[in-house]
């Protein structure tokens, strides 16, 4: 898979891609994502990327020509899937968006910042609007970072038990049991005997039980599914 990220402050993205999972991925050349600079294709002598809003009110807006500039660009290398606007008023993301975007081959994230980008170009560029949450971040960087890694880990190969994302809370709508490990009694805190047990039936039963509860518990509204 291939992601190119349009930002104003690349620098942002000086780190995420970089380590872990993400790099294990690049260093298998199972994902590469490359970040671009949107002042290289800025206006004038100062590489401008954003105006005064049309109609006045409190904040810039990031100007039509650099975006249609780098987006054509980029274009002239590959075809994308999807051209992503990261943005609050979006969809939101969710396991199943991650799911279906991870099967792509390439993809376009582009970062907003200050009041946003020229709505023109979201209606005649954009294919797809994305938020991370019910929140408003400086910019679209952060958000990005999110996605690609949400995308990433489920792209074959690069986790080393394929299985585990399959497992992930969200998968089949329902948050994650609890999960344990060594040593299994720690200052007379016990592992659930079930665990221990070998019995991989009831081993899943349980699971799925506790799956159910939690859910129940933390995010009743994933549970309007099974009503």
């Amino acid at each position: 898979m291939h992601i190119d990220i349009i930002s104003v402050v690349p620098k942002l993205l000086q780190g995420p891609f970089d380590h872990s999972i993400l790099k294990r991925a690049s260093e298998q050349s199972l994902l590469e994502v490359r970040v671009h600079d949107l002042r290289a294709y800025g206006i004038g002598v100062h590489k401008q990327v954003d105006d005064y809003q049309f109609g006045g009110g409190a904040g810039m807006v990031m100007m039509m020509e650099p975006l249609v500039n780098c987006l054509e660009q980029l274009k002239s290398q590959r075809n994308y899937d999807e051209i992503i606007y990261l943005s609050p008023d979006g969809l939101t993301l969710q396991q199943s968006m991650a799911n279906r975007l991870s099967l792509k081959e390439n993809l376009v994230l582009i970062c907003g910042h200050y009041k946003g980008i020229d709505q023109r170009f979201r209606d005649h560029y954009v294919t797809m609007e994305i938020s991370i949450g019910d929140y408003v971040l400086s910019g679209g960087e952060l958000a990005a970072a999110v996605l690609v890694d949400a995308i990433g880990r489920l792209i074959p190969g690069v986790l080393n038990d394929e299985t585990s994302a399959l497992t992930d809370s969200f998968q089949d709508k329902l948050l994650a049991p609890p999960v344990y490990t060594r040593p299994a009694n720690f200052n007379g805190m016990e592992v659930p005997s079930v665990l221990l047990s070998g019995h991989q039936k009831n081993i899943d039963d349980w699971r799925y039980e506790q799956s159910i509860e939690k859910t129940k518990q933390r995010r009743p509204d994933l549970l309007q599914q099974y009503e």
